[in-house]
């Protein structure tokens, strides 16, 4: 609970309204009572904001007027909204201490604050931090290291060699420094090309639920400060993400592609390998990126929804434009 003032101190806004007020929590703009805090990003909510009864909104300073409840005045309150959200975070988090179920190396070493919950595995070499905290059944390989204040959610694996910066979260079954799929074709079938490297993650990277991070063939897969992974993405051997670049559920990233800063990739977006995405590149779901890209800007692939009649259509007049295309260039030549 925090009374209004001191919310909007912690939170470095101004604000309009009973210094006193109690908020105990967070609601969307709808549904929020008196002792709740919400927000509104766009003119579009207007009217819920105007039969708002939250306790307090967070608002836009052009918004600001017609808010008929307290309200705390924010350049973007979205991100305001954000950073409320963690002064309300309701998620157990552990006291320091080794469970007594947890298999512990001699030869690894634990910082005495960290929490390390119930059959957790630390072999040998691995380091684990200040404040870290390892949840049930995560399972730290040998020469592996977790930063301070990081927390690693129940069934997470990570392979040996394999270093997580300070304050990252990653969520349950996620797996980082798996072999990335390497092989070479010969007269017997496949031969397995051991996978050499290891994985780097920086700072304040988030890492989805079902997650898999390969480990290099030869140098590192590295993850860059501020990178967010959603659930169920794939990033393959020996690529680089850069600083601050999100990552939407079930994407693939195939081998030693490196990809820039700030950029985005939607739901299900496919990345081919050995290819290089420039900083500030935009996709939308579903696209197919098969080759570099050099330019900023946003990027898109497939055909939007429509009627399946329609859809059935347009798929054999796909089968069609070749020949479309010849007779129509033979037609310009007359």
């Amino acid at each position: 609970m925090f009374l209004l003032g001191v919310l909007a101190a912690r939170l470095n806004l101004e604000f309009r309204g009973d210094p006193e007020r109690k908020i105990t929590g967070l609601a969307s703009l709808a549904s929020a009572g008196p002792a709740q805090l919400s927000f509104i990003s766009t003119g579009k909510y207007l009217p819920q904001l105007l039969q708002a009864s939250a306790g307090a909104v967070i608002v836009s300073l052009e918004l600001a007027d017609q808010c008929p409840v307290d309200y705390l005045i924010s350049d973007d309150p979205y991100r305001s909204f954000a950073l409320a959200s963690q002064l309300f975070d309701n998620a157990p988090k552990p006291g320091p201490g080794i469970h007594a179920s947890a298999t512990v190396s001699p030869e690894s070493e634990v910082h005495p604050s960290a929490a390390l919950g119930p059959n957790t595995v630390i072999e040998s070499g691995a380091y684990i931090g200040p404040n870290v905290i390892l949840d049930a059944g995560v399972y730290i390989g040998r020469d592996s290291r977790v930063g301070e204040g990081s927390r690693i959610f129940p069934g997470t694996v990570l392979y040996h060699d394999v270093y997580i910066g300070e304050n990252c979260l990653i969520q349950g079954q996620a797996v980082l420094g798996s072999d990335g799929f390497g092989y070479a074709p010969g007269v017997t079938g496949w031969e397995k090309i051991c996978q050499l490297g290891g994985v780097r993650v920086g700072d304040r990277v988030e890492i989805g639920a079902g997650a898999t991070i390969d480990r290099g063939a030869l140098e590192h897969t590295i993850i860059e400060d501020g990178v967010i992974i959603d659930n169920q993405v794939h990033i393959a051997h020996n690529c680089s993400i850069g600083k601050n670049t999100a990552i939407a559920a079930c994407c693939a990233v195939a081998g030693s592609t490196k990809i820039g800063a700030n950029c985005t990739f939607g739901g299900m977006v496919g990345v081919a390998g050995h290819i290089e995405i420039c900083d500030n590149a935009h996709f939308n779901g579903k696209t197919m990126v098969t080759k570099s890209v050099s330019e900023p800007g946003s990027y898109s692939s497939g055909t939007a929804l429509m009627r399946s009649q329609d859809w059935r259509k347009s798929a054999v007049r796909f089968s069609q434009l070749d020949s479309m295309h010849r007779r129509l260039t033979a037609l310009e030549k007359k």
